[in-house]
């Protein structure tokens, strides 16, 4: 199975360790597009992944224009997915694309004109949330009816890692198009896949209360005198946390960007809605990442952190629990399960687990929610 990259970064050498692994045929890259090209042949060659035949290029359409393969994986930046996964759909090749899908309205919109015109490719997005074990889980015991009708969705996002969004590149919302779109894109494609229905309004909020302050734009925190006592600076991560962090942007500078806290509602089709929370401040044990479906009958609760699916009956007073493993792979399970399906869109042609049409309905509503909080105003998912 001969593959293309476009951009070989630290998520996509994760997938492509992946795919390795799942695929029941060799994967050999091909091509590669990254300006890094030193730093990439040496992470291929330690992967296993490297071959003498192997090509780079600068340019994305004269790789694609020069070099034979039977997918292509993009995961470049994020401001860069949109344009270059429709660099590849109007070639009609299979495509891996990471997430967010796109960071703009404009770029959503052409990457979708590019999929029609290339006569729908196969697409699998990196949305390895919808394909874990919990929430298949979770997803048959709704389709059998257990809970009742489904009435209302909470979701939360805690995120334990949060600074990291403050210190590094995450920072510039020119890249990453808000954090919205950095999270909520997973969990809301994942109640999207629970619950079946289509996004039509949001209304959102954001702020941002830890991650600010005075220091100056650009500053470091191995230029940083209160590195020995600030609570991020990699010493004190080191000494309290025990995590090791290199040296970083100053996450209380004037120029960190990104709010560290949002909240969404989003109303369906048939009138039902969703509430869904995210910050990143919040660390440890405190860490969440789950989704509660509330149907008349009871409620089933799936929480990643905890490897757990609920089902609370409200009449009897019943819980059921099913405890599940982790797994070895990433996103418990599911970059696996994401990387399986790729690989079986090429070679036996079948349906994506993760497709396109997910993408853009989770990228919209997620588009909508930046726009609402911006504007303070109810705001209509676009139509793809």
């Amino acid at each position: 199975m001969k593959i293309a990259v476009i951009g070989y970064g630290h998520r996509m050498q994760e997938v492509i360790r992946n795919l390795g692994k799942t695929s029941p045929e060799k994967v050999e890259i091909v091509a590669v597009t990254d300006p890094q090209r030193d730093a990439v042949e040496q992470v291929m060659r330690r992967d296993g992944f490297w071959q003498d035949g192997c090509r780079f290029f600068d340019d994305a359409d004269e790789m694609l224009d020069q070099v034979s393969c039977d997918g292509v994986m993009v995961g470049t930046r994020c401001h860069l997915h949109a344009q270059m996964g429709a660099k590849v759909l109007r070639r009609s090749l299979p495509l891996f694309l990471e997430k967010p899908i796109a960071t703009t309205y404009e770029d959503a919109h052409q990457l979708w004109q590019a999929y029609e015109q290339g006569g729908k490719p196969p697409v699998v997005v990196s949305f390895p949330l919808r394909v874990t074990t919990l929430a298949l889980q979770a997803k048959a015991i709704l389709q059998s009816g257990q809970i009742g009708q489904i009435a209302h969705v909470q979701a939360i996002n805690n995120v334990p890692y949060g600074p990291g969004y403050f210190q590094r590149w995450y920072r510039d919302e020119g890249e990453t198009g808000g954090l919205f779109l950095q999270k909520a894109t997973h969990d809301i494609d994942a109640v999207h896949a629970l619950i079946g229905l289509k996004p039509v309004e949001v209304c959102a909020m954001t702020s941002k209360q830890i991650f600010r302050g005075g220091e100056p734009a650009g500053k470091r925190c191995t230029e940083c005198e209160k590195r020995e006592t600030c609570t991020e600076s990699p010493e004190s991560l080191r000494r309290h946390f025990h995590e090791e962090r290199r040296d970083t942007w100053c996450c209380f500078a004037v120029d960190t960007g990104n709010e560290d806290s949002g909240s969404m509602i989003v109303r369906y089709e048939n009138g039902l809605h969703c509430s869904y929370s995210q910050n990143f401040f919040a660390r440890k044990k405190a860490a969440t990442r789950m989704i509660r479906v509330l149907g008349y009958r009871g409620t089933l609760e799936l929480d990643w952190y905890t490897n757990r699916v609920q089902v609370f009956m409200h009449d009897s007073g019943m819980v059921q629990t099913d405890d599940f493993s982790q797994g070895d792979s990433g996103h418990w399970g599911g970059d696996e399960a994401l990387t399986t399906s790729f690989a079986e869109c090429i070679l036996k042609g079948k349906p994506s687990v993760a497709p396109l049409e997910a993408g853009m309905d989770s990228v919209l509503v997620c588009l909508a929610a930046r726009q609402s909080a911006l504007t303070r105003r109810f705001v209509e998912v676009a139509r793809r």
